[in-house]
């Protein structure tokens, strides 16, 4: 039975030394005991009170790292069911499949288009995480062959997909220094495979048709030194696929069920349908699955789920900021307007986008809201004259141009008279309420 705050609190040394990062030991103890902490941060405790406390220091999912050439994709460790209930941290990994009876070099040519595909969304930039080399023809020496055309054409890490452990040995062979995922273990095949992973040091996917069964395999794996372990649920449909990953989520966090305690495996790739697979990848996503397999690579698949994940997976109570500071837009020149925004990531990239697609050269001064929106800042009292003066100053806004025309947002008219008081020299002008009716203003008022 997990401990409460204060019985952790007794069995720590209790010296309030701060070496692991907290005032004093009771607020280390606390965060232990709400599995938002590891017992390793405290470097004083003793062996006694490790094999006590060994249940309250074990993060409800274990962290699961997948690692190749200085590229990771980390899962699990998560402690709540609901992101309003604290924020999500390691971010699901997507991982594009291939498969060994495939030519190796349209192989490598189709791992190479999707290693260099990125996305940028509000200046995160966002992208593949691995592959997943499936031994679709059974042969080990075709699938060493494909491993090695993978690693050729990617550093990033790999998942690899064989239920034969001998095919499965081959490909663990072709890779030399990595951690990859081993898929899959079953009731056939769990010694195998668990000999395979503790030999290569690599995290094991194990499956079974019911929770009871997924259960015992992970006890048998485990009891064979094997402790990196990935859930499959080998449900394969929208339905069963969420009450599965929503029923080991609940066990491990609420009832603090260690052997189902760790992230969970998603295949979509199996859908055969590209629209069936995007919306089982996406419900994947939000529903706690921890390595998502896709069937190809496809821009417009993968784009909308990069985004959803990194909408997930940002904290709800840290907006997304840009630097505050004075961007140049088309070439400005010191005849061009100054724009002022905040630096909300979404309100800048929408006023940055508009002007840009105008074609028309403007500097843009991006002052610091605290990532609040415009509306948001000014009633919040983070966008206000002085805040807006001292960062065209700080900028040194008036030293790029000689026309001095400062244009604020429409919302936030009423800043104008304090400004033309803030701003000796300068003409103050009020722009639309709308980012996108900005070019038609700078055509027309400018």
């Amino acid at each position: 039975m997990a401990l409460s705050g204060i019985q952790i609190y007794k069995l720590l040394p209790q010296t309030n030394c701060k070496d692991c990062g907290f005032p004093t030991c009771l607020a280390f103890a606390m965060k232990l005991a709400a599995k938002q902490v590891e017992l390793a941060a405290c470097p004083h405790v003793s062996e006694a009170s490790k094999a006590q406390l060994s249940e309250s220091a074990a993060p409800p999912v274990r962290l699961v790292a997948v690692k190749a050439n200085g590229n990771e994709v980390k899962v699990g460790n998560e402690v709540v069911l609901y992101r309003h209930e604290k924020t999500f941290y390691n971010k699901p990994g997507l991982f594009v499949r291939v498969k060994d009876n495939e030519p190796a070099d349209a192989l490598a040519a189709e791992v190479r288009k999707a290693d260099a595909y990125r996305t940028n969304y509000v200046g995160i930039e966002l992208g593949v995480d691995g592959f997943a080399v499936e031994a679709a023809s059974g042969n080990a020496a075709s699938f060493a062959a494909a491993v090695k055309a993978v690693r050729g054409a990617s550093h990033l890490p790999l998942i690899l997909i064989s239920k034969d452990a001998a095919v499965m040995a081959a490909g663990l062979d072709a890779l030399s220094g990595e951690t990859p995922l081993i898929c899959g273990a079953d009731a056939g095949n769990w010694e195998a495979m668990a000999a395979l992973a503790a030999k290569h040091k690599a995290a094991l996917v194990v499956s079974a048709p019911t929770l009871e069964d997924l259960a015992g395999l992970t006890e048998k794996v485990r009891g064979k030194g094997v402790e990196d372990l990935v859930l499959d649920p080998a449900a394969r449909d929208l339905g069963a696929s969420l009450a599965l990953n929503t029923q080991i989520r609940r066990l491990a966090l609420k009832k603090n069920f260690h052997a189902l305690g760790y992230p969970i495996a998603a295949f979509p790739a199996a859908a055969g349908d590209p629209g069936v697979e995007l919306m089982q990848a996406a419900q994947a996503i939000a529903k706690y699955a921890g390595f998502v397999v896709l069937d190809r690579f496809d821009p417009a698949m993968l784009h909308p789920l990069l985004v959803l994940r990194q909408n997930i997976y940002t904290d709800p109570q840290k907006p997304i900021q840009v630097q505050p500071g004075l961007y140049e837009i088309n070439g400005p020149t010191a005849e061009s307007p100054v724009l002022v925004t905040t630096n909300f990531s979404i309100t800048y990239f929408s006023v940055a986008n508009e002007v840009e697609g105008s074609g028309l050269p403007a500097w843009l001064l991006v002052c610091d809201a605290e990532g609040m929106s415009v509306l948001t800042a000014w009633a919040a009292g983070k966008f206000d004259a002085d805040r807006i003066a001292k960062d065209a100053k700080q900028f040194n806004a008036a030293g790029k141009v000689t026309r001095k025309r400062l244009v604020i947002p429409g919302h936030v008219a009423v800043l104008s008279g304090d400004l033309e008081e803030s701003m000796a020299g300068w003409e103050i002008r009020v722009g639309p309420r709308e980012a996108v009716d900005l070019p038609s203003f700078l055509k027309q008022a400018l």
